[in-house]
């Protein structure tokens, strides 16, 4: 029977943690899983020692000015490892903190198994060889990540993204109209901010401004937002009553309410690619502190920010960064994705291309299999 520890830090390495331990239970159901997650993780079976809904930090201002909290976190889980002795450490994306976490694991002789490794690929290269040598097994979920790792000697391996396996709909758009109240013959517009607290502080605001341009422009629009879990819904209907739109907050099936919304303004991140797989255009917007952005600015390369333009290599959806994300600027790239647009039938056309570069579904089976082939490969060695 073996023991394993999990890290996660973000809503959606909750929801990638949650599909591990449910395959894991499923090969192995002796397992026993703990560590740092979510509520997610938590209802799959993984024993929480800290749960990152309080804890999640984004950005080198914002990880800086909760750096003592964050290090304090660190001491504990490593006290943890020392005390519940794990045959593995899985690693689930949450790089800044996790590779220091990872660091402490090796010098406890604990093998480390990264999912979702550090954007290597995208900036700060070098850390590619750093991780190869903390990593005893690496999987990735984008098949541009692992030339990096291997050139750095890694143990890597591309077995499709776990995407493909939670997104889609659960009932059909005819009943998704029904229960969120949907009328098919509205603009209706799906507004996602992010699942940090701080992501919402940052976005919302602009994002309404831009509903209220819409609003004047076609009456017909109609505003939902999907409150990730763990957000208080009060900051968000707070910020919405300040704003004076009309917006319909969902807490449910938030891919049905994808399929039978027209188009999305949404926050750079993994809900992009959810949307881009359910056919859904985005207007993407990304803002970030002043300081992070200098300092990004000098060593992230990449054209595009959003993963749909980076998997199709083009600028599908339209992208707005730093200043650029106001409301006049978020509604005159949304008009371009009204239903009735020949260029938002294009989008749809093109997104429709994504979802055979992310490999098949069966990802946390596969990933699960790697996990207990790495924990018992270590485990005959200790």
């Amino acid at each position: 029977m073996y023991k394993i520890m999990f890290s996660a830090g973000e809503t959606s390495g909750d929801m990638h943690g949650a599909n591990l331990a449910r395959a894991v239970k499923k090969l192995a159901p002796d397992t026993q899983l703990f560590g740092f997650g979510g509520p997610q993780m938590e209802k799959a079976g993984v024993v929480l020692c800290k749960n990152m809904l309080d804890y999640s930090v984004m950005g080198f201002w914002e990880v800086l000015v909760n750096l003592r909290k964050m290090f304090k976190l660190r001491d504990f889980l490593v006290e943890e490892m020392k005390r519940q002795k794990p045959d593995l450490l899985v690693l689930i994306d949450y790089p800044d903190f996790n590779w220091r976490l990872a660091g402490e694991a090796k010098k406890l002789g604990i093998p480390v198994f990264s999912y979702i490794p550090p954007s290597a690929w995208a900036w700060r290269k070098g850390r590619a060889k750093k991780v190869a040598q903390m990593a005893d097994k690496i999987v990735a979920i984008f098949p541009f990540e692992t030339k990096v790792y291997e050139e750095a000697g890694a143990d890597i391996s591309f077995v499709g993204n776990p995407l493909l396996d939670n997104v889609k709909p659960s009932m059909t758009k005819e009943q998704a109209y029904a229960f969120f109240g949907v009328n098919p013959g509205d603009d209706n517009i799906l507004l996602l901010p992010g699942s940090r607290k701080q992501e919402i502080a940052k976005m919302l605001e602009p994002m309404l401004s831009a509903g209220k341009i819409l609003k004047k422009q076609r009456q017909r629009a109609k505003f939902f937002l999907p409150v990730a879990p763990g957000i208080d819904a009060g900051q968000i209907e707070q910020k919405i009553k300040e704003a004076g739109l009309d917006v319909q907050l969902c807490r449910e099936k938030t891919y049905d309410l994808m399929n039978c919304c027209d188009f999305a303004i949404a926050t750079s991140g993994t809900v992009t690619l959810e949307a881009a797989l359910m056919g859904l255009p985005s207007v993407v917007l990304y803002k970030m502190s002043s300081f992070t952005y200098r300092i990004a600015k000098l060593f992230v390369k990449v054209k595009f920010f959003s993963l749909p333009n980076i998997l199709a290599d083009e600028k599908i959806l339209p992208e707005l960064l730093q200043d650029e994300v106001n409301g006049e600027k978020i509604a005159a790239e949304a008009t371009r994705l009204l239903k009735d647009t020949d260029s938002a039938k294009e989008v749809k056309r093109k997104l429709a291309g994504i979802k055979p570069k992310l490999g098949l579904p069966g990802v946390a089976e596969r990933t699960a299999e790697l996990i207990l082939q790495t924990a018992e490969k270590f485990y005959h060695k200790n």
